[in-house]
């Protein structure tokens, strides 16, 4: 399959006829094609947004509105060939795509669809002097740059907001995982999207994402990925007085105290733990136990890791599939060679899994359990992003407190306890953006979404995605 660039609502090679191989993880093989594209292919899109600015942005929010749900109908019509083309670009099982990853993306555009019809402004009385009201209108061209470990779901995560709020956008998806932005594009246009309201170009961060971030008509970026690559772009667009919302890395703790429901933490962290091979920005890659649970905990959930099946993405049993490229894999495996260096020790996992068969080359990782390691070593402090994690135990809240809060990322935090008290407290007192209590991944949309510290700024989800995507404009009117 050879995809195209989709700008001002046609399909389009890259103007310099460059492209790259895309890789199917589970099997190591190249599937398909992707546009190499370069800044003369991001200043075409930005030219057709900027056209198509005034027009969708002077819709009623009733007319962009009906657009959008035709959108998320759209993804929910084609679920199934969206999920197997989400597996096979990510290696995730399809039945992860199927049941989580395709429905948030349906319903990101159905909330933002439905979020600006009931949107509301500011407005002071001033008595005898007048009053005042906010206005909020949208930007123009939105830059929008998204990851490769929630392709569709963290893409309309971006879009569905900006385009809701009447803005028009250049989005690059990762050319790791490309495939369901170009579906997308698809029913995009089959929903009557007008030409130009959203381009896609694909290709690398050096070559798109710089050319986006730095383009003097794109007055605002979404993005989401590493760390490092946050501080780039906050470099470059800072010069520019860009406004910016970065979603970053994390290392996310999990605590764990006694009280808790037992059954119900341990099966809920397994699946935090490792839930997408660990690729997920919100996993808990550290596990912190009160010592007196420790023995207990540590025996079942080595248990239950080991029982994790490992397999081709395709098959509905599969709970581990491949990560995301053979590079990634080195790198995961690099780091559980690091943890042993630090003193670590291997409670199961740490290999490379062959499977037979068509998948004999692909990029399979056993799920890894690692023990024995201070905080402050370099596989408690820097992003894995794979399926590891390590396990600790802790005597006090107070030292609990320390532990999850030692590392540079914000991003989140599971507790774990049946003391209410605790919990408010916990909540609290962790330096991270968002907290689960007895839970984990539970989704509102109507909440904000974001990290602190390392772990990003600005926020995204709910209003606060439409604030962002939108600026205030204050009316006074003397009376």
């Amino acid at each position: 399959m050879k995809l195209q660039n989709y700008i001002n609502g046609e399909y389009v090679d890259p103007i310099e006829g460059r492209f790259l191989d895309n890789m199917d993880p589970s099997t190591g093989r190249v599937y398909g094609q992707i546009p190499d594209s370069g800044p003369e292919d991001v200043e075409q899109a930005v030219q057709a947004a900027r056209k198509a600015f005034p027009a969708w942005s002077g819709l009623s929010a009733t007319e962009r509105s009906r657009i959008l749900l035709r959108v998320s109908q759209g993804i929910e019509d084609q679920l199934e060939s969206l999920a197997q083309a989400e597996s096979k670009d990510n290696g995730k099982p399809v039945k992860l795509a199927r049941t989580v990853d395709i429905p948030r993306a349906r319903d990101n555009f159905a909330f933002y669809a439905t979020a600006i019809l009931h949107d509301a402004s500011e407005t002071h009385d001033m008595g005898s002097a007048g009053f005042n009201y906010t206005l909020r209108r949208p930007i123009g061209v939105a830059g929008c740059i998204s990851p490769w470990n929630l392709p569709l779901y963290l893409f309309t995560w971006k879009i569905a907001p900006a385009l809701a709020a009447g803005n028009t956008v250049v989005a690059k998806p990762s050319e790791v995982t490309p495939a369901t932005a170009f579906l997308l594009s698809r029913i995009c246009m089959e929903a009557g999207l007008p030409p130009g309201v959203l381009n896609i170009v694909h290709g690398t961060g050096p070559r798109v994402g710089e050319a986006l971030v730095a383009h003097p008509d794109v007055p605002l970026i979404s993005f989401t990925g590493g760390t490092a690559t946050g501080a780039r772009i906050a470099a470059q667009a800072a010069p520019l007085f860009k406004k910016l919302s970065l979603e970053l890395g994390g290392k996310n703790p999990t605590l764990l105290f006694a009280d808790g429901d037992f059954e119900a933490m341990l099966s809920t962290t397994v699946r935090s733990s490792f839930a997408n091979q660990g690729q997920i920005c919100l996993c808990g890659s550290r596990i912190l136990v009160e010592r007196s649970l420790y023995p207990r905990f540590i025996e079942a959930f080595v248990q239950r890791t080991k029982a994790l099946r490992v397999g081709s993405p395709l098959e509905e049993a599969t709970q581990i599939g491949a990560v995301v490229s053979e590079s990634h894999m080195e790198k995961v495996l690099g780091y559980i060679a690091l943890a042993q260096e630090e003193g670590g020790v291997i409670a199961c996992g740490g290999k490379r899994v062959v499977l037979s068969g068509e998948q004999s080359g692909g990029y399979y990782l056993e799920p890894t359990v690692i023990t024995g390691l201070p905080m402050q070593c370099r596989t408690n402090q820097e992003e894995i992003f794979g399926p590891v994690v390590t396990v600790m135990p802790f005597d006090t809240e107070e030292e609990a407190l320390s532990l999850a809060n030692s590392t540079r990322y914000g991003l989140s935090a599971t507790v774990w306890t049946s003391h209410l008290t605790r919990a408010h407290r916990m909540a609290a007192a962790l330096e991270v953006g968002i907290v689960w209590v007895n839970c984990w991944l539970v989704r509102d949309l109507r909440t904000p979404f974001g990290g602190v510290k390392s772990s990003g700024i600005g926020r995204e989800g709910g209003f606060e995605a439409l604030r962002f995507f939108t600026e205030p404009k204050n009316v006074c009117i003397s009376l």
